[in-house]
């Protein structure tokens, strides 16, 4: 029988090996893990890669087998038991709780099997109408987190807090700590694997450091020797591309720019430059980069006495042009005059331009492929009680996030998500393809978290990263991170 355990050390049934030094795949194998034994099949510890200690075990030729003495591997049995279940059948039994995911993690490595342990322990897709409170971050030193980065790619986080950068990787555990020559650092994004840029309001320039070995590798200056009034520039925001790094600088005077950086010689090339007179023309405080079009869209938002404004600003790299561009308010191409976003994003699965009214509290979405001179749909809530009863942003804490094809929205202390749904006329016939087009319920609303949830304080950032969502409070320390049950029923509408 396959995976037979025997923890009084006899086995119930005498190994078989075929004739043949590979023998077959249904060949059984005995471990003698710890002091504990452990029947299974070849074909089940090769089931962990080719370069799995295990699966190595598994091919040792014929003579080198003994079949009175079962390999011995001196390591945690209990442990292991789990491990061999995971490879039986690709998901971890309910005993592996009694174990941290570090150990669990720590005895993959040594069988060779992390990727499939990984891949066991990674986050189900999220849905923020599921999503609940998993742990909190909390660095060591200087717990109030500054800003963060979170990787999608390797489900990492990056963590500014003070002077220094922390790094946590997938599985949440700390992987090091770099302490840079700054005081403070505002922003931080990972621009590359072990690569970090970051930038401080009260010290000039843009940095990169390699988190391996702590050294800054370069750093780069926003500077016009014809210009006395460029000096000192520092660093607003920092957007990436798998060629290019671009921040945004600004100078004492309000003179500002947009900075092209090569990933591989490190050399600046500047995208735009502006004066910063008004807001239409200050500095950006958010830059991403739409892999799909190709475009880095640009966003300021200032509030005043009188309420937000500001501008989304789309330039293609490759030219250096401005394709696109709406100030709000005074431009006229809002159907709702006076309405200002309060905070805009950006959303890459669906190429859609999500904004946050200010005063109205309303969301609305613009198709980044039909962009013209009003493409906002406002979006409209059906449910009753989920409709906006605190009004918009102004004088308060509001901001967006735009993460697998949904949009989290903070309102003070409050998160919730708008989950696209179908709605009857929202699919146009276009060259014979039936596309989706946006309509005024295209979303429904949600809340994600509780009430006592909201009342830890103002949400600061929304980033999501390997499919958990990252949330900081003001004046709160360490990040949240939010991820949906393993166990919820939760489907995509989409």
């Amino acid at each position: 029988m396959e995976g037979v355990e025997n923890s009084n050390g006899a086995p119930e049934t005498q190994p078989t090996r075929g004739s043949g030094s590979g023998g077959s795949s249904d060949d059984r194998i005995k471990l003698n893990v710890g002091g504990k034994l452990f029947e299974t099949t070849t074909s089940t510890l090769r089931s962990g890669g080719p370069d799995s200690l295990l699966s190595v075990l598994s091919n040792r030729p014929l003579h080198h087998y003994d079949h009175s003495q079962p390999v011995f591997i001196d390591r945690d049995p209990e442990i292991f038991s789990a491990l061999l279940s995971l490879l039986r059948s690709n998901r971890l039994p309910s005993t592996s709780k009694r174990f941290s995911n570090q150990e669990l993690i720590d005895e993959a490595i040594y069988y060779g099997i992390d990727s499939q342990l990984r891949s066991a322990l990674a986050p189900t897709p999220l849905y923020g109408i599921d999503a609940s409170l998993f742990t909190t971050i909390r660095p060591s030193s200087d717990g109030i987190v500054s800003d963060f980065s979170a990787s999608d790619s390797d489900g990492s986080v990056w963590v500014a807090h003070g002077g220094q950068i922390s790094v946590y990787d997938w599985n949440l555990t700390h992987s090091g700590t770099v302490r840079t020559h700054l005081d403070y650092i505002n922003t931080v994004r990972r621009v590359g694997p072990g690569i970090a840029a970051v930038g401080s309001e009260s010290r000039a320039g843009f940095h990169v450091y390699n988190i391996a070995n702590g050294y800054r590798v370069s750093s780069v200056e926003w500077v016009d020797p014809n210009d006395p009034r460029i000096y000192k520039a520092r660093v607003n925001a920092i957007g990436d591309s798998d060629d290019w790094i671009f921040a945004s600088f600004d100078c004492q005077h309000k003179e500002n720019c947009v900075l092209m950086i090569d990933k591989k010689t490190m050399k600046p090339i500047q995208l735009a430059r502006q004066s910063g007179s008004s807001s239409k023309s200050l500095v950006a405080g958010k830059l991403t980069y739409v892999p799909k079009t190709g475009i880095l869209v640009g966003v300021s938002v200032t509030s005043g006495a009188f309420g937000c404004s500001g501008y989304i600003r789309l330039w293609d790299p490759r030219s250096k042009d401005v394709v696109w561009e709406t100030n709000e308010p005074g431009s006229g191409r809002s159907s709702r005059f006076g309405d200002s976003f309060a905070d805009v994003g950006v959303d890459l699965d669906e190429l859609n331009l999500v904004k946050l009214c200010s005063k109205s509290g309303d969301l609305a979405v613009a198709d980044l492929r039909k962009l013209s001179e009003d493409p906002w749909v406002y979006l409209k809530e059906k449910n009753p009680s989920m409709r906006m009863v605190n009004g918009g942003a102004s004088g308060g804490n509001c901001l967006i996030h735009c993460y697998r094809k949904q949009v989290f929205v903070g309102r003070e202390g409050e998160l919730e998500v708008w989950s696209r749904v179908e709605e009857e006329g929202d699919k146009e016939n276009v060259g014979g393809e039936t596309e989706r087009i946006l309509c005024e319920g295209s979303y429904r609303r949600n809340y994600v978290d509780k009430v006592e949830d909201s009342e830890r304080g103002p949400i600061k950032k929304i980033e999501g990263g390997g499919d958990r969502l990252f949330v900081t409070r003001e004046g709160v320390e360490g990040i949240e991170v939010w991820q949906s049950s393993h166990f919820s029923g939760a489907v995509s509408l989409s």
